[in-house]
């Protein structure tokens, strides 16, 4: 049988699958029936620039797409502004042609979600929040339409092949920073994720049978010294996270993070963790930081890519344990970072 043909067989039997199982009440979509072995994901789209990288998004046949934030950039309180910005997006003939073939999920960052920087005083979030959801085509039955915040969490595969994706949502409940010489302060106590969030998540960890977890949210995780948004800005609440990963144990954590218009990789082991969770940062579909040429990372393996990029992440499930390939590339499916591992 011809390659294209099957591929695209494939994608429509996937497709139907998406279809057919997102219409669950409860807190996740379950796709027992496909197993994933191919995901690309990305962020900071801007719907009025050039968007060159989804054929070469394409050309790695990635299994489902997800969006890390920043997919638009709305930053308004009028709910017709972001509409109109959503729409022109979709609109686009590249994206167009990936929701043509592959299933697509995501979260917010800031500029999508209404506001530069913004957490839980955005006065729209609520409006807000199912526009989001409308542009990724979650169904009216979603239970992400259900609650307060736009977290959710989506199975798919099944027995040693199933793969657990959770979306955190770091704007709803997050709490105020404030800026001393172009740096944010830590709020040694400020809520990140809100306490409902929190004890969803604990559920959603715990017991979980998922060979693989993938824990994606718009800021990025592990990093510290950089001086823009990061989850180390609310280091009670990033502690948190770690410990709870600890607590629960769940098999294979890869994080997945955007909005620095950068590209890297970071590994970091909590104390009490059994292997080193990797964190994949992938930012700037349209636009990139090509001015940030060293910023520190302890934690960072490989380079730091400043051009438009995109990742991609692998699984091998014909070897003993899951093996994991994370790649960062870019225009003309330019490859900038590739690493390799298994839990």
């Amino acid at each position: 049988m011809n390659k294209s043909f099957t591929y695209i067989l494939w994608s429509c039997v996937f497709i139907f699958w998406s279809c057919k199982t997102s219409t669950q009440h409860n807190s996740q979509s379950n796709h027992a029936d496909a197993t994933l072995s191919r995901i690309a994901f990305g962020s900071c789209s801007r719907h009025d620039l050039p968007q060159p990288l989804w054929s070469p998004i394409l050309e790695n046949k990635p299994q489902l797409w997800v969006w890390l934030g920043d997919n638009v950039y709305g930053d308004t309180e009028d709910m017709n502004v972001l509409k109109q910005k959503y729409d022109a997006q979709k609109k686009n003939h590249g994206y167009q042609k990936l929701t043509a073939s592959v299933p697509v999920i995501g979260i917010w960052d800031d500029h999508d979600y209404g506001v530069n920087d913004g957490g839980m005083n955005y006065p729209k979030k609520k409006e807000s929040q199912q526009l989001m959801l409308d542009f990724l085509g979650e169904p009216a039955t979603s239970s992400r339409r259900k609650h307060e915040g736009a977290y959710g969490s989506y199975v798919y595969g099944s027995g040693k092949q199933q793969i657990k994706i959770i979306l955190l949502d770091g704007r709803y409940f997050r709490e105020g920073l404030q800026r001393e010489d172009g740096r944010y302060i830590a709020n040694e106590t400020g809520s990140f994720l809100g306490e409902e969030q929190w004890n969803w998540l604990e559920k959603e960890l715990t017991g979980s049978t998922a060979a693989i977890h993938i824990i994606a949210c718009g800021v990025q995780f592990i990093p510290e010294e950089q001086r823009f948004e990061k989850w180390a800005n609310f280091p009670r609440a990033r502690k948190r996270f770690f410990d709870l990963l600890v607590k629960t144990k769940p098999a294979g954590v890869v994080l997945l993070s955007g909005d620095r218009h950068i590209g890297e990789v970071s590994r970091y082991q909590p104390e009490g963790m059994s292997y080193p969770i990797w964190e994949v940062t992938s930012s700037g579909l349209t636009h990139s930081s090509t001015n940030n040429t060293g910023e520190e990372n302890k934690y960072r393996v490989g380079a730091l890519v400043n051009q438009l990029n995109f990742g991609i992440l692998t699984i091998d499930w014909t070897t003993p344990k899951p093996n994991v390939n994370i790649q960062i590339r870019g225009r003309e499916n330019i490859l900038y970072v590739n690493e390799r591992f298994s839990f």
